[in-house]
């Protein structure tokens, strides 16, 4: 599948989430914020809501980082300057 939309697999070190800071970041918010808040998620549950999940992240949800803005909020106010 990455191969036919042109990306390429790479794997980072066992052991190393330091290598792959803003994905291991970007996991950790989501199973705290998402994933853990369901009553005994399981697998299924979590992929059901992944599309749900997803778009409140970005439209809904603040971020410290971007002065507690979600990222679409952050990027039309971005593109407004």
């Amino acid at each position: 599948l990455l191969k036919d939309i042109g990306l390429e697999q790479r794997s980072t070190p066992v052991r190393s989430p330091e290598s792959n800071g803003m994905a291991e970041a970007f996991v950790k918010t989501f199973k705290r914020d998402y994933v853990k808040v369901n009553p005994l998620p399981d697998a299924q549950t979590v992929i059901d809501n992944l599309p749900k999940w997803f778009e409140h992240y970005n439209e809904l949800h603040p971020h410290k980082a971007l002065r507690y803005l979600s990222p679409r909020e952050f990027r039309a106010m971005q593109s407004k300057t």
